[in-house]
C-alpha cells in the first residue's frame, strides 16, 4: 500500500499584519509541524474583503499583499496560502502563491472555481456556513473539470439560528466517504457572527472542536493562531493564543497516533 499521506497543518494570522509577527507565527508553526512530522502551509489573507464593519482594517490590499506573501514564502521556504476572490485575483495570485482559497461565502462561484483551477495550484475550498456536506461535491467536481489536480475542503461550521455556528461532525465523515481530502478549520468554527461591529466568537473551545475533529479522522487543520490576540487585526475572538499551539499540537498527535 503507498504510505499515508502525512497530517497537514495551514496556520497563521487572520490578516497579514507586521512582518515581525507574521515570521514569528510562521516560524514556530513551522518548526512545531516538522518535530511532529507534519506538513505545513503557511496562510495569510492580503484583504479580508467581508468584514463586517466599513472601518475594520482589511490588510495591506492585493499587490502589496501578495509582494509580502511571495517574500514570506522564500524566508520561511514553506507554502503559502491566501484567500482570493475574483477570477482575476485568483489568475495574479496563481502566480505567486502554492494554493488558492476560496471563501465560504463564495464556494460556488463557478467563475471563481474555474479560474482557480486553471492556475494549475492547489485549491482549499472553504465549506459555506449554508451548505450540507452532502452538496459539496458539485464544487469539487468544478475544480476537476477546470483541470485542478489537488482540492481539499475545509469545513468551518454551519449557521445555527442567527448569530452562532455549530460543528456536525458527521459531516466531517460524509465529506470523505464521498472522497474528498477534508481539512477542519477550528478557529472560524467558533466564531459567533452576531451581527454587531465585530464578528465574535469563543476561543475557549477551538482545542476541544480540533481534537473532536482528530479523532473523527480527517487529513488537516486550519487554525489561525496569534501572539497576542487582543491585538490581532482581524477575527482577535476566535484565534489560538501562539503560546497554546505546542500544548495542542501534540494532544491531537497523540490522537491521530491512537486512531490510525
Amino acid at each position: 500500500m503507498p504510505p499515508k499521506s502525512k497530517f497537514l497543518l495551514i496556520g497563521g494570522p487572520c490578516v497579514l499584519e507586521s512582518r515581525k509577527t507574521s515570521l514569528l507565527i510562521g516560524r514556530t508553526l513551522r518548526d512545531l509541524c516538522h518535530s511532529l512530522g507534519w506538513d505545513y502551509v503557511f496562510k495569510a489573507s492580503y484583504d479580508k474583503a467581508n468584514r463586517t464593519a466599513l472601518s475594520s482594517p482589511r490588510g495591506p490590499g492585493f499587490r502589496k499583499g501578495l509582494m509580502e506573501l511571495a517574500a514570506l514564502r522564500k524566508i520561511l521556504n514553506v507554502p503559502v496560502l491566501t484567500d482570493v476572490h475574483t477570477a482575476e485575483e485568483a489568475r495574479a495570485a496563481g502566480k505567486v502563491v502554492d494554493i488558492l482559497q476560496i471563501p465560504a461565502f463564495l464556494c460556488r462561484q463557478t467563475d471563481l472555481l474555474l479560474a482557480a483551477a486553471k492556475t494549475k495550484r492547489a485549491v482549499s475550498v472553504k465549506k459555506g456556513q449554508f451548505l450540507a456536506p452532502s452538496a459539496v461535491s458539485s464544487i469539487m467536481e468544478k475544480l476537476r473539470r477546470g483541470g485542478c489536480k489537488k482540492a481539499w475542503i475545509t469545513e468551518r461550521g454551519t449557521s445555527f439560528g442567527h448569530g452562532d455556528l455549530v460543528v456536525d461532525m458527521r459531516g466531517l465523515v460524509t465529506m470523505k466517504e464521498q472522497g474528498h481530502q477534508v481539512i477542519f478549520d477550528a478557529t472560524h468554527s467558533v466564531q459567533r457572527p452576531t451581527g454587531e461591529a465585530i464578528t465574535r466568537g469563543e476561543a475557549r473551545f477551538i482545542p476541544a472542536l480540533a481534537r473532536a475533529a482528530a479523532a473523527v479522522g480527517i487529513d488537516g487543520l486550519f487554525i489561525e493562531v496569534h501572539p497576542n490576540p487582543k491585538k490581532a487585526l482581524s477575527d482577535k475572538e476566535s484565534m489560538l493564543p501562539l503560546t497554546q499551539a505546542g500544548p495542542l499540537f501534540r494532544q491531537i498527535q497523540r490522537i491521530l497516533y491512537a486512531v490510525s
